[in-house]
């Protein structure tokens, strides 16, 4: 049998066993340092079935002019702001200013988490619901006094469609900053 042998920096009795406990430890620790992190991927634009499938839930909020909170109530273009912000998205605030921060996309392309807008008070725009498909898209009306559900395919939402359009967010840019420069363009 093999004899303990005092370590001289700490007088501490190093036996065979305390050696090998010792070696195994040192190569345990160098093999768990070695392992690679993935990190996570950067979501960079919403899943626009998401957006839909929780703009549906807000049905039954009451309509409120100017407003864009479940506390407060929506208007159609706040609910727009409301549901998208919960996904990261900053939009402007009014229909027009979203509409001209999209991309027009042909109606039959149109999907869930598309915009649709309306001409609903003589002035382009004036109208903006959030596409959920089968026809049919959520906004919040001001003649029903809550956020509900739609279909295009009424003859009063047909005659006022003007379109659907669909968010495209470059890198680090939010649609509101698209939206800012084109009122400054127009009004050049």
């Amino acid at each position: 049998m093999m004899e303990s042998v005092i370590f001289p920096l700490f007088r501490i009795p190093v036996t065979p066993r305390l050696l090998a406990l010792a070696v195994i430890a040192v190569l345990l620790a160098g093999c768990a340092g070695t392992r690679e992190i993935k990190p996570k991927p950067l979501v960079r634009h919403p899943d626009f079935s998401a957006v839909a499938r929780y703009a549906l839930s807000l049905q039954g909020y009451p309509y409120r002019y100017g407003a864009e909170s479940p506390q407060e109530g929506f208007d159609c273009s706040g609910l727009v702001q409301y549901v998208f912000g919960q996904y990261g998205v900053r939009l402007p605030r009014t229909a027009y200013q979203i509409a001209h921060a999209a991309e027009p996309v042909d109606s039959r392309n149109r999907r869930p988490g598309d915009l649709v807008f309306f001409n609903t008070t003589g002035q382009p725009f004036s109208h903006v619901g959030i596409y959920v498909g089968n026809n049919a898209f959520v906004h919040a009306s001001s003649v029903k006094g809550k956020v509900i559900v739609s279909s295009l395919g009424r003859p009063y939402w047909w005659e006022r469609f003007l379109g659907v359009r669909r968010l495209k967010l470059p890198d680090n840019l939010s649609v509101a900053a698209r939206a800012e420069r084109h009122e400054l363009n127009s009004h050049r």
